[in-house]
């Protein structure tokens, strides 16, 4: 009798795995909480190694056409003015594959019809699950089912990872993020490209995500988050014009204010039947750009391992010893940058900016090996 998987989250992970194991011939079976799939939410960049997965899947030209390739990533000071630059076109070309910045709810529509709808089960929450002979889950519309295997896909504040795992520890950066989508005429010279501005505190970085549309993010050590255009325009009024001219552009109802909050790395991802993915195991931090596409990942790694022709149960146990020390490394790492990135000492941020510019080229392309490489 063929296994079924049942996946907790229709988020990027929850898909991504979905999609995997029905490739291995398992049968899988998603409970989301939200009432539909709808394109909500901003955009995201698909980086190189994520698109290496879409490849192997079949869906990287599907992807390609409905996002935008990006070729460059800058980082500028605030007048958009070059602290450091990563020409990217050598790891296309090694791949075969772009980095790609795209509408994170157009992905998650083209993961679902690959998926297939009949596979996902809406309004679903988890409020509950235990573990006896097999896992009984508990939904908020008092629904109950027993699966004998289960897959957390359920982010950052996990209930399968909350209830069934020891006690993990979520860390606030202590920063400000707003995320918006306009629709805007970028000036051609940015529309292959992600630029991320540091000021004193403060950053904003924007990429086009398709032919009007422009994805855009900003942060601040502010402990109090301010909501609307208005006022980002005011926090952000020593920046170039063209990034004030893309704030004033958003409609409020278009922008999201969160703090950042990632999961200090922990080491049990999997027990006996069951297996976290994506933010459930190792929520980062999104200054690498690599949050989903460590989601992404983790499903090829399970894919690859069952493939070869390991159990499922085996497969999780060796899922969580291969992919620990790389999650791990860009959990870490991003915090970091997050703080570098955000200093306000203005010695600090020469001191910061003088050495950026100074980074030899094979040191930022041997990190980005580092990334990059499945």
């Amino acid at each position: 009798m063929t296994t079924t998987a049942t996946i907790i989250g229709a988020g990027i992970s929850g898909l991504t795995t979905a999609l995997t194991l029905k490739k291995n011939g398992l049968n899988v079976n998603i409970y989301e909480g939200s009432s539909e799939i709808k394109p909500v939410g901003a955009g995201i960049i698909l980086a190189n190694n994520a698109m290496q997965v879409f490849q192997k899947m079949g869906i990287q030209d599907k992807i390609e056409k409905t996002g935008n390739k990006i070729s460059t990533v800058k980082i500028t000071d605030a007048q958009l003015n070059r602290i450091s630059d990563i020409d990217l076109t050598e790891f296309e070309k090694q791949y075969g594959v772009y980095n790609v910045a795209i509408h994170r709810g157009k992905l998650q529509k083209i993961l679902a019809n690959e998926v297939g709808y009949e596979n996902i089960k809406l309004s679903k929450r988890l409020s509950k699950i235990d573990k006896n002979r097999m896992f009984t889950l508990t939904f908020e519309d008092k629904t109950t089912l027993e699966s004998s295997v289960v897959i957390g896909a359920d982010g950052l504040n996990s209930t399968v990872r909350n209830q069934l795992f020891a006690a993990s520890t979520l860390r606030n950066a202590k920063q400000t993020c707003w995320r918006g989508v306009c629709d805007i005429e970028l000036p051609e010279k940015y529309h292959n490209e992600l630029n991320e501005a540091w000021g004193k505190g403060k950053r904003f970085g924007f990429v086009k995500i398709s032919d009007k549309k422009v994805y855009w993010y900003a942060l601040t050590n502010l402990k109090k988050a301010r909501e609307n255009s208005e006022d980002l325009t005011d926090i952000f009024s020593e920046f170039h014009n063209d990034i004030l001219h893309i704030i004033s552009k958003t409609a409020i109802n278009q922008i999201m204010v969160t703090d950042i909050i990632d999961l200090k790395p922990m080491d049990k991802w999997q027990s006996d039947n069951i297996c976290l993915v994506g933010d459930a195991a190792h929520a980062t931090t999104p200054n690498l750009g690599q949050g989903a596409c460590q989601a992404i990942e983790d499903a090829y790694i399970i894919g690859q391992l069952l493939d070869s022709g390991m159990a499922l149960k085996d497969t999780f146990i060796e899922y969580e010893k291969i992919r620990r020390k790389k999650a791990h490394m860009i959990v870490n790492t991003s915090w970091s940058v997050g703080k570098i990135a955000q200093i306000e000492n203005q010695f600090g941020i020469l001191a910061r900016n003088f050495i950026m510019k100074n980074i030899p080229k094979p040191i930022n392309k041997t990190k980005m090996y580092a990334i990059f490489k499945l």
